[in-house]
C-alpha cells in the first residue's frame, strides 16, 4: 500500500512538473492557459493586464491599457518584432485576442487563427467553409470583427449565421448552431461577447429587409437561454414580450412586411455588478420612416441602447439616441462603461459615439440621459433637450417634400472602428469623420427582397435643400472630454475610413487608410512615432505582455463597406498582422508590385435607352460592391479584361465565379437585361 502511494504521489509530481514545464505554444499549455479564462478572470481582466481577453479588452469596452513599458519616452524605440502573411485578399476588422503571447483572430470568411506571438507562427487554422454565395446578402464586406474566448473553447459567429465553438488549444470543432433564418437575408460580422457563461450574438441585413433579435447561448453546449427581438412583429402573431407589445405602440402601418430592421450588428457591453447586458440596435428597415412606418412614431427599438437582464434577457430599459430613425443612424457604434464624476456625484454611465454625429452620456443604471453634444456637424437636430433627452430636430431632418443634404451622412460621424476611454486623461478618442449624404423621398416605392431597400433616393421631381457648410468628406481623430461635453484636440485623418484605435497611459495608437500606423500623445495629440505598412488599415490594435516584454499588434487587410470601393494606397497588399516591440529588428515583408491594368476600349453596340436600363440596373444591384469612380477590394470592372467581360452572362447568372466570392445572382436578370449592364460599363469605359 504504501509503494502504491509513493507511486502515485511521484506520479502526480512528475505529471505536474510536465505540465509546468508545458512547451509554450503547445496544445497542452494552451489548454492551461485559456481553460483559466473564465467569468471570474473575464470580470476581473484588470488583474490580467499583459492578456487581452475579450473583444474590448474588459468587459467596460474601453480599449485601455495599463501596460507602460512602450510609452511616450520610450516610443522612438518601437520597430517591427514580426509579421504574418494570413493568405488572405479582403478586408480584415477583427480585434485580436492574446492569452500568455497565444492570439487568436478572425479574418475574411470566418475564418479563425491561431499564432504564437513569440514567433509569429501560426498554430492552427479553423475555417467554417461558409457558403460564397453568402456574399450577396452582405451589404459591407465578408469581414468578422473578432472572436470570444471562454474556459478553453473560442466562439466564432460565421457571415452564413452560424455560432460555433471550437478548442482554443487545437482548433478542433465543438458545437455549431444555427442562430438565423437562413431563408432571410440575415448575416453576422460582429464579434460574440462571454457574458456570464452565455455567448451573445445578433446579426446584420437590415437593408435587405430583416427584423432584428439578439440570442443568448449557454457556452458550453450551444443551447439557447434566452431570445431578445429588438423590433416588434406581425401583432397578429402576437408578442414575444412585453416590450415588443411596448414597442409596437410607436410603429404605424404593416412594418413587419419590410423586415423592421433594429439589427444589433456590434456593439455589446455588460455590467456584472447590475447584471445587465447592454445592446446597441441599428437602423430602420427601410431606412425612411415615411415608407416604413407611414404616420410616424419613434419605432422603438431602433437606434437605441437597450439594457436587459443576463439571465433572462429581460428588458429593462432603454434609451434611443434617433426617434423615427430615417437616416441609417444606427446606435451600435461602441458603448463603454465608466464611473464618471458628473455634478459633485460618481455616475456609473455608459458612453457612445452613435452615428448621429452626437456624443451621449447615459446613466447605465437606469436609462437616464445625462449629457449629449454633437462630435461632428449636424444638421439633423440642434441639440438634445435635457428634460426629455430627445433631439429637437431642424428642418433640415426629414425629407418627405424635399431632397436633403443631411449630415452626418450614412457613414456616420462615427462608425463602427472601436474608440477607446483613457482614464489617466479622462478622454474619449474617436475615430470620426465630417460627410453629408443627399436623402430624397421616392414618388413610387416597391420592395425588393433581394436587394438593398434603403427608401432613400433623390428625387429628380422635388427641389434640393442645399447645406453650404455640409459639404466636406474628411476623416479625423478627436479627443474628447464626456464630463465637459467639448473636443480637447483633433488630429486630420488620412481618410474618410481609418481604423480603431488602443490607449495606453499615455499614448493614442491608430492605423489609417493609407497604410500609416501611428502612435499620437494621448494628452495633445501630437504624432509620436508612425511606420508604414504599405496597405490600408481598418482594425483597431491590441497590447499584450510575453514574458515581461510589452508587444503592440495590429491586423492590416484593408477593405470593409468603403474598402470595396476605394483604396488609398499604390496597391493593396496580402492580410498580414504587424507586431512591434521596443528595440525590434525583423525585417518588413516583401510587396506584391502594383498591377498594370488597361481600361476597357470596346465598341458600345446598344441603343440609348438599353445603356441607361443598364445604368440604373448596375446602381442597384451592382453598385453595393462595384464602384466604377475607384476600385478597392472588389474589381473596378471599368478595368476587366475583354474576354472576361464577354462572360457576363455566365458570372452573374450562371455563377462560374463563385468560389471567387462573386455570387450568383440566378434568373434575377434576363440575358437582354446583362447585356445591358455590359454596354453600360463598356459605354463608362469610353468616357
Amino acid at each position: 500500500m504504501i509503494k502504491q502511494i509513493l507511486y502515485w504521489g511521484i506520479s502526480f509530481l512528475f505529471l505536474c512538473g510536465c505540465i509546468k514545464d508545458e512547451p509554450k505554444g503547445s496544445p497542452a499549455h494552451i489548454e492551461n492557459i485559456t481553460s483559466e479564462v473564465d467569468d471570474d478572470k473575464l470580470t476581473k481582466a484588470q488583474d490580467s493586464p499583459g492578456d487581452w481577453m475579450s473583444y474590448g479588452l474588459n468587459y467596460q469596452e474601453d480599449r485601455f491599457s495599463h501596460l507602460n513599458q512602450i510609452n511616450r519616452e520610450t516610443i522612438g524605440q518601437l520597430s517591427l518584432a514580426w509579421s504574418t502573411d494570413l493568405g488572405t485578399t479582403r478586408g480584415i476588422e477583427a480585434t485580436p485576442l492574446v492569452v500568455d503571447g497565444i492570439m487568436f483572430l478572425s479574418g475574411p470568411w470566418s475564418v479563425v487563427y491561431a499564432l504564437d506571438t513569440r514567433t509569429g507562427k501560426i498554430l492552427w487554422t479553423y475555417d467554417p467553409k461558409v457558403p460564397k454565395q453568402t456574399s450577396i446578402k452582405s451589404c459591407c464586406d465578408v469581414v468578422n470583427r473578432g472572436v470570444a474566448l471562454y474556459k478553453g473553447n473560442i466562439f466564432v459567429a460565421t457571415l452564413d449565421g452560424r455560432l460555433i465553438s471550437i478548442k482554443a488549444s487545437t482548433g478542433q470543432f465543438n458545437w455549431s448552431v444555427a442562430t438565423i433564418d437562413t431563408s432571410k437575408n440575415y448575416t453576422i460580422t460582429g464579434a460574440p461577447r462571454v457574458y456570464d457563461g452565455k455567448v451573445i450574438i445578433g446579426n446584420s441585413g437590415a437593408e435587405i429587409g430583416v427584423r432584428g433579435y439578439v440570442t443568448a447561448y449557454d457556452a458550453e453546449n450551444g443551447k439557447e437561454v434566452w431570445r431578445f427581438w429588438t423590433v416588434p412583429g406581425d401583432p397578429k402573431n402576437g408578442f414575444e414580450s412585453k416590450a415588443m407589445e411596448m414597442a409596437a405602440n410607436t410603429w404605424k402601418g404593416e412594418w413587419w412586411n419590410m423586415g423592421g430592421g433594429g439589427t444589433a450588428w456590434d456593439s455589446f457591453a455588460y455590467d456584472p455588478e447590475l447584471g445587465l447586458v447592454y445592446i446597441g440596435t441599428g437602423n430602420g428597415s427601410p431606412w425612411n420612416r415615411e415608407i416604413r412606418s407611414p404616420g410616424g412614431g419613434d419605432n422603438l427599438f431602433l437606434s437605441s441602447i437597450v439594457a436587459v437582464d443576463v439571465k433572462t434577457g429581460e428588458y429593462k430599459w432603454h434609451y434611443q439616441t434617433t426617434p423615427g430613425e430615417s437616416w441609417d443612424y444606427t446606435a451600435v457604434q461602441q458603448m463603454i462603461l465608466a464611473d464618471l464624476p458628473i455634478d459633485g456625484k460618481d455616475r456609473k454611465v455608459i458612453m457612445q459615439a452613435p452615428k448621429n454625429g452626437f456624443f451621449y452620456v447615459i446613466d447605465r443604471t437606469t436609462g437616464e440621459f445625462i449629457s449629449g453634444n454633437p462630435y461632428t456637424y449636424v444638421n439633423w437636430a440642434t441639440h438634445i433637450d435635457k428634460k426629455t433627452g430627445r433631439p429637437v430636430e431642424t428642418p433640415f431632418s426629414r425629407y418627405e417634400d424635399f431632397n436633403k443634404l443631411v449630415a452626418p451622412s450614412p457613414l456616420g460621424g462615427h462608425n463602427w472602428q472601436a474608440m477607446a476611454y483613457n482614464p489617466t486623461t479622462k478622454l474619449v478618442y474617436i475615430p470620426s469623420r465630417e460627410m453629408s449624404y443627399l436623402h430624397g423621398n421616392p414618388t413610387e416605392y416597391i420592395q425588393d427582397p433581394k436587394r438593398w431597400n434603403t427608401g432613400s433616393k433623390f428625387n429628380p421631381n422635388k427641389p434640393i435643400k442645399d447645406d453650404s457648410k455640409a459639404h466636406k468628406a474628411e476623416g479625423r481623430l478627436i479627443a474628447w472630454d464626456p464630463i465637459a461635453g467639448k473636443e480637447v484636440w483633433r488630429t486630420p485623418g488620412a481618410s474618410i475610413w481609418d481604423a480603431g484605435v488602443l490607449t495606453t497611459n499615455d499614448l493614442v495608437f491608430q492605423g489609417n487608410a493609407h497604410g500609416i500606423f501611428n502612435a499620437y500623445d494621448a494628452k495633445t495629440g501630437k504624432t509620436l512615432w508612425h511606420t508604414d505598412l504599405k496597405s490600408g488599415i481598418i482594425a483597431p490594435p491590441v497590447t499584450y505582455l510575453v514574458d515581461g516584454v510589452q508587444y503592440v499588434s495590429v491586423a492590416v487587410g484593408w477593405g470593409g463597406v468603403v474598402g470595396l470601393w476605394y483604396k488609398f494606397t499604390e496597391t493593396i497588399q496580402p492580410g498580414r498582422i504587424f507586431t512591434f516591440k521596443l528595440g525590434g529588428n525583423a525585417k518588413m515583408p516583401a510587396l506584391i508590385p502594383a498591377e498594370t491594368k488597361t481600361k476597357l476600349n470596346v465598341t458600345v453596340s446598344a441603343t440609348p435607352a438599353q445603356v441607361a436600363n443598364g445604368a440604373a440596373l448596375f446602381s442597384n444591384f451592382c453598385g453595393v460592391c462595384h464602384q466604377l469612380k475607384g476600385g478597392g477590394v472588389v474589381p473596378n470592372l471599368l478595368y476587366s479584361k475583354p474576354e472576361i467581360m464577354a462572360m457576363l452572362d455566365d458570372i452573374v447568372r450562371k455563377g462560374v465565379f463563385v468560389n471567387k466570392g462573386m455570387p450568383s445572382f440566378g434568373n434575377r436578370f434576363s440575358p437582354q437585361e446583362i447585356k445591358d449592364i455590359q454596354q453600360y460599363i463598356y459605354a463608362e469605359a469610353k468616357k
